[in-house]
């Protein structure tokens, strides 16, 4: 039969205004994902009136979610690449959307929490939405459009925190959730009707048996990790948590090896350029972590401290806000390092800035435009950063692997985080100091989880530094309509 040509007629102006719409509408769905997800907190301290429970089982709202979207990216992102990609980020977020009406509906603990663990699975939003792209773009745009999909991330958790406080202060908190509803569910129906199904998958089988065994270890490690500070480090279910990691996850890798069709690819994953850079984004996860930790905080410690700034939440959260902006406004001049250097260098100019960033927000902390410039030069190397990320694992593995490999990724940001975050729990728990009644962390404290991230930024560039150089992908022979976009540099392997 003869092959299939796209249309000719208007193809110069149509085809640049359908990636643009696709573009905006993944774009979009990550920022609304980063909003679900930050929301919650300003409502947080006033849960337990809400909801006639304990701070300490409210504060699984927040944990529940990050929790389940950690482990569920992975699988998600494996099933996108054997089931179509567009289909699994629509189930992703249809189950999102109907966490959130839970969420709106409920007056107790228990159905908010089943709520909010439904939403995480919109975390696989990014991943998919990459990959998604890499199909669809030409390949010269790819760099500068996967960088604002990671920036999209950051715009998403920064408007969050002053939208839903402002939400919260004068409404009543579900008002909170269905506005969440509404939104999602307005850019679900955007990915359905204009965004296309992804034409390249690998086929197969799903490793059921993987997929158990990895959200297994995964859960008793970021438990672990994550409620170890609250539990005790050395509480009997803290040691239990952590001594089934160790045991499930080996023979889970064990398992991998030997199938067939793996959840997880761990020979592919080995590959120096792929592992390197899952381990920077390790490491990239742990120093991002920290000035969302640290400057908030700082700015609502009280003035009668001597060092605190006394702003309330929703001037907080006004203040953070462009620092998810700037992520966003640099992913240009990142993608133009990538194209003139590669990613590589952009990477490691990324871990720099963000270095320099932190080493200023050490001692830089006494005015509040101070907090503000310096969380957006974080921001700045956030943004060079992690827009590289996709690239380079892109250049490793085969188009039919991108979502699993760039859900990985992700992952990998995550269990950082959550290392970052228990770490800088146990320096500010023993760093205090008492004002008005209250317990708030130390000026010492606050700086000793600065230098934190200005560690994590010198790992992730020394890790960057050993990623080989990425190699162009070479095909003699590509299908005229894909010729000149990203999927066409995997055709021949489809054909």
């Amino acid at each position: 039969m003869p092959r299939m040509h796209p249309p000719t007629t208007d193809t110069g102006r149509s085809e640049p205004r359908r990636v643009s719409s696709i573009v905006a509408i993944l774009t979009l769905a990550g920022t609304t994902i980063a909003f679900v997800q930050s929301m919650v907190f300003p409502i947080v301290p006033h849960l337990p009136g809400y909801l006639n429970a304990s701070s300490a089982d409210t504060a699984w709202a927040v944990t529940a979610t990050l929790l389940c979207g950690a482990v569920t990216t992975p699988v998600t992102g494996r099933l996108g690449d054997m089931y179509g990609k567009r289909r699994m980020l629509l189930c992703g977020m249809a189950v999102m959307v109907a966490g959130t009406v839970i969420s709106a509906l409920s007056h107790s603990l228990a159905p908010l929490l089943v709520g909010r663990t439904l939403q995480g699975l919109g975390n696989g939003v990014i991943p998919l939405g990459v990959s998604i792209m890499r199909e669809v773009l030409p390949a010269e745009k790819l760099p500068t459009y996967t960088a604002l999909m990671y920036g999209s991330f950051g715009v998403g958790g920064s408007l969050g925190l002053p939208v839903a406080a402002l939400i919260a202060a004068n409404f009543d908190w579900h008002v909170l959730f269905w506005t969440a509803a509404a939104l999602s569910t307005i850019v679900a129906l955007l990915v359905a009707l204009l965004v296309p199904e992804s034409k390249v998958r690998t086929g197969g089988r799903f490793d059921l048996a993987g997929a158990v065994g990895m959200t297994a270890g995964l859960i008793c490690l970021l438990l672990a990790v994550s409620k170890g500070e609250d539990w005790g480090w050395g509480s009997g279910t803290t040691v239990a948590l952590f001594a089934g990691a160790a045991t499930i996850l080996p023979l889970w890798g064990r398992l991998q090896l030997r199938s067939p069709q793996p959840m997880v690819d761990l020979r592919a994953n080995a590959r120096p350029q792929v592992l390197l850079t899952h381990l920077t984004g390790l490491a990239l996860g742990f120093a991002l972590f920290a000035t969302n930790l640290v400057l908030p905080q700082l700015l609502q410690t009280p003035e009668e401290t001597g060092y605190g700034l006394g702003k309330s939440l929703v001037v907080t959260g006004l203040l953070m806000a462009p620092q998810g902006m700037t992520m966003m406004a640099v992913s240009p001049l990142s993608a133009r390092l990538t194209k003139a250097k590669g990613a590589k260098v952009t990477l490691m100019t990324g871990s720099v800035i963000m270095g320099v960033g932190y080493l200023l927000a050490t001692v830089m902390m006494s005015e509040v435009w101070q907090i503000v410039v310096t969380s957006c030069i974080v921001a700045i190397g956030v943004g060079f950063a992690l827009g590289t990320l996709p690239a380079l694992l892109m250049g490793a593995v085969p188009m039919s692997r991108t979502a699993a490999t760039t859900s990985l990724n992700t992952l990998m940001r995550s269990i950082g985080t959550s290392v970052c975050s228990a770490v800088a729990g146990v320096i500010l728990a023993h760093l205090t100091v008492d004002s008005g009644g209250m317990t708030v962390p130390s000026e010492n404290g606050l700086r000793a989880v600065l230098a934190l991230g200005v560690g994590a930024s010198a790992i992730a560039l020394v890790l960057a530094s050993f990623i080989p150089r990425q190699r162009a992908a070479e095909h003699s022979a590509e299908p005229p309509a894909l010729a000149g976009t990203a999927a066409g540099r995997h055709a021949a392997d489809s054909e």
